[in-house]
C-alpha cells in the first residue's frame, strides 16, 4: 500500500462564501482555516497548499461571547521605545471588523511560507457585498 501524496498541479480549487452575521468568531475562523488547509477534502496532504478560496462576509456582524468584546486586547509594538499599542476588541470590531477577523484566522495557520500562501486565498469584507460572483463561490454552512 503506497502513501498518496498531492501535487500542486493536480490540486482544483474551489471558492466558498462564508456568511458571518451573528457567528461567533473563533468558531468561524477555525472553520475558514480548515477550507483554507484543505483538511475538508480527502487528498489533504501537510507540506502541499491543497486548500480553496475562501470569502467571508458581513465581518461587522460577527459576535464574541462573554467579556471579550470589553476585556479582549489585541496588542502590537511599533518596535521603537514606549511604542506599545494596545486596542480593546470593542473597538477594533468599530474601525476594522476584517483585520479582527483575519488575525484569527491567519493565527490558525502555518506559520511558515505554506501558510502565507493558503492566507492569501482569503478575502474578507465588512458588509454583504463582495466582487467575487465570475468565481461562482459556493455556500459553506458552519457546523454546530
Amino acid at each position: 500500500m503506497r502513501t498518496f501524496m498531492a501535487k500542486p498541479q493536480e490540486i482544483q480549487r474551489k471558492w466558498y462564501i462564508i456568511d458571518a452575521a451573528g457567528k461567533t468568531l473563533g468558531r468561524l475562523a477555525t472553520e475558514a482555516a480548515m477550507i483554507l488547509r484543505g483538511k475538508h477534502k480527502p487528498i489533504f496532504t501537510p507540506h502541499v497548499d491543497t486548500g480553496d478560496h475562501v470569502i467571508i462576509i458581513n465581518a461587522e456582524k460577527i459576535v464574541l461571547t462573554g467579556k471579550k468584546l470589553q476585556d479582549k486586547e489585541y496588542i502590537r509594538h511599533t518596535g521603537y521605545p514606549g511604542g506599545l499599542k494596545v486596542v480593546n476588541y470593542e473597538t477594533l470590531m468599530r474601525t476594522k471588523p476584517e483585520f479582527a477577523v483575519e488575525h484569527a484566522i491567519k493565527g490558525m495557520l502555518p506559520h511558515n511560507k505554506l501558510g502565507d500562501n493558503m492566507y492569501r486565498k482569503l478575502k474578507v469584507y465588512r458588509g454583504p457585498q463582495h466582487p467575487h460572483q465570475a468565481q461562482m463561490p459556493e455556500v459553506w454552512e458552519l457546523r454546530g
